[in-house]
């Protein structure tokens, strides 16, 4: 039985990150070391850290990425690309193109035997006011038509702009450590989620960039993915268990 990979966060492209080349080429190694043990790979938001698809244009770069991408799809390991908050605007390119197949929406599916709940995580418990007014502004078909009127040399530097902007304002670049199992809001929601849906047995999210793995009763986790900007974290499911790792490179894997 193969085994089912989960990760998120790598923000490709960013401007705030100095290693990025490194960053993607990490990605590209840690994809292909596991392309023959995979049956499935669940990319869970963010990857870009901004991406917009125009009718005829997508943006430049990510090409040993999207190649590795590809290469998986076509030797039949399904890659689930599930979109962030900042790579909301995606088209039909990644699934004509790669052979991805995309998620807007949380996902509940049972794989190997367990239910997974599987989402991004942003607009989940989160209760700031901004945040949500700016979430649904950048959901709004209206917004996306306006900015598909800009000429992408000036759209996509807007974007990329945007989010550097965005990363560099929190301190030292880095989303806050983990506020705590009262205050971190994908655990207070997803215990409220799990009270409806007890069936469930792995809750697994991308967007918070902290590693966490934690029990909330004899059936049930809930794991946060950490990111490949800093931690270069991944979740494996072998069918029955499902572990949290780094990857380092030249060590071997599950």
């Amino acid at each position: 039985m193969k085994n089912v990979y989960f990760l998120s966060d790598a923000h490709l492209g960013s401007l705030a990150i100095p290693h990025g080349r490194t960053q993607e080429r990490r990605l590209v190694n840690f994809l292909d070391s596991i392309k023959h043990k995979a049956s499935a790979v669940y990319l869970l938001g963010d990857m870009f850290d901004f991406w917009y698809e125009f009718k005829t244009v997508v943006p430049r770069g990510y090409t040993r990425f999207l190649g590795k991408l590809s290469e998986l799809t076509d030797m039949g390991v399904e890659v689930h690309f599930f979109t962030g908050n900042h790579d909301i605007w995606c088209g039909d390119y990644l699934t004509k193109e790669c052979g991805v197949i995309l998620h807007r929406e949380p996902l509940t599916t049972e794989i190997q035997g367990k239910e997974f709940y599987l989402a991004h995580g942003d607009g989940l418990g989160d209760p700031d006011i901004n945040f949500k007014l700016l979430r649904t502004l950048f959901h709004s078909h209206t917004a996306q038509r306006l900015f598909s009127a800009l000429h992408p040399r000036w759209s996509v530097a807007l974007g990329l702009h945007w989010a550097k902007h965005s990363r560099l304002k929190r301190v030292g670049g880095k989303d806050p450590d983990y506020l705590g199992e009262d205050k971190e809001h994908l655990v207070l929601y997803t215990k409220e989620y799990l009270k409806s849906h007890p069936s469930i047995n792995f809750f697994v999210y991308g967007h918070r960039h902290i590693e966490l793995d934690l029990m909330l009763n004899a059936t049930a986790r809930i794991v946060i993915l950490g990111d490949w900007i800093n931690f270069f974290t991944y979740a494996v499911f072998d069918g029955e268990h499902l572990f949290l790792e780094n990857y380092i490179e030249g060590e071997t894997q599950l």
